[in-house]
């Protein structure tokens, strides 16, 4: 995986350590809809405790009697954290709830509703972090990074949590898609889950890959021509004719630099930038073709390169630096957070 600078490097971090409780680490669910009321499904608001997904969608499954292809989520929740979020099942399984029960696993509420909650179903997530064993002075020298991000954001790079333990997701998604790994050896009943996560992994440390290059060459804040951008406000994308122009809305935050999920889908750079993309692909034995395989996984995106985190507070304890924020669905938290604590301890 790729080590991912910095863009307050000038400045000095908090140290301290994540996750040391499991209640250190509050995340929640920004849905982006509420429930009808009516349906064929029960949407689920669900509290659960340093439980990963994959054993919370287990346990609905057993405990529910329903397919685990019947329960949808919008995203996924760490595992050594309290969530809230939001899962669907059949309405059959209503008279069921209460074995759902346990002491790190509760459903708080459930309405009906007429579709099955699909990935992406979400505005953001709300974080709510106890940053344990900081430094000395650690209030202060997180209040002087705080107003670096709050004017330019972060790099939107993906964590280190998305490639599995010891980018083992990232090794099984690159056999795959370069045929060396065939599909046949994935576990038959999680074989669709796997795909698409491993397949995705790839996808996400060439995202990392494009923006570390750009960030190392100094060009992370600059808009070159034949850049894709977005529109902050629609998520629109756009090819640069003006790089002037777009500087300017690029600085005023109108728009962002947007970085490849490589797919046929895609919408292509140009000129520079698009060389700067393939010869990523290329250093890592892949041309564009290779996305063609499980085109249906695989369709292709664009994915903004910063992001500013939401609501941004942070708080001096006893314990430690308490920082409370929003991010939109996809980004993460433990992105954010590496950028003031300056160390690449495990997070």
């Amino acid at each position: 995986m790729t080590a991912l600078p910095y863009s307050t490097n000038s400045l000095p971090g908090t140290g301290g350590t994540l996750r040391v409780e499991p209640t250190d680490f509050a995340v929640e669910e920004m849905p982006a809809f509420t429930a009808s009321g009516e349906g064929e499904h029960l949407l689920l608001w669900i509290e659960k405790r340093d439980t990963s997904h994959e054993f919370l969608l287990q346990h609905l499954a057993a405990r529910l009697g329903v397919s685990r292809r019947d329960i949808g989520t919008a995203g996924i929740k760490d595992r050594r954290a309290v969530t809230r979020q939001a899962v669907s099942v059949p309405a059959r399984a209503n008279a069921l709830l209460a074995d759902v029960e346990t002491n790190l696993i509760h459903v708080i509420e459930a309405q009906r509703h007429r579709h099955k909650l699909r990935t992406g179903h979400l505005k953001g997530n709300r974080f709510n972090v106890l940053l344990r064993g900081v430094d000395r002075n650690s209030h202060e020298a997180a209040q002087r990074i705080q107003g670096c991000v709050e004017r330019t954001g972060v790099p939107n790079y993906f964590g280190p949590q998305r490639f599995g333990r010891a980018g083992e997701t990232l090794q099984q998604g690159l056999g795959l898609i370069t045929g060396q790994l065939p599909v046949e050896r994935l576990s038959r009943k999680r074989r669709e889950f796997q795909l698409r996560l491993c397949l995705s992994a790839v996808q996400a440390e060439l995202f990392n890959q494009v923006l570390v290059a750009r960030m190392c060459d100094g060009l992370g804040r600059t808009v070159m021509q034949g850049d894709v951008m977005q529109v902050v406000a629609s998520g629109g994308p756009f090819v640069v004719e003006e790089r002037g122009r777009e500087q300017v809305r690029f600085d005023q935050s109108e728009t962002v630099i947007a970085g490849p999920m490589f797919g046929p889908k895609m919408l292509a750079t140009e000129g520079v930038p698009h060389g700067r993309e393939q010869q990523v692909l290329a250093a890592n034995g892949l041309t564009d073709q290779h996305f063609e395989r499980f085109r249906r996984l695989t369709r292709g995106t664009r994915r903004a390169n910063w992001v500013c985190p939401g609501g941004l507070q942070i708080s001096a304890e006893p314990e430690g630096l308490r920082f409370q924020f929003s991010l939109p669905a996809g980004s993460y938290a433990t992105v954010v957070l590496r950028e003031f604590m300056k160390t690449e301890a495990p997070i």
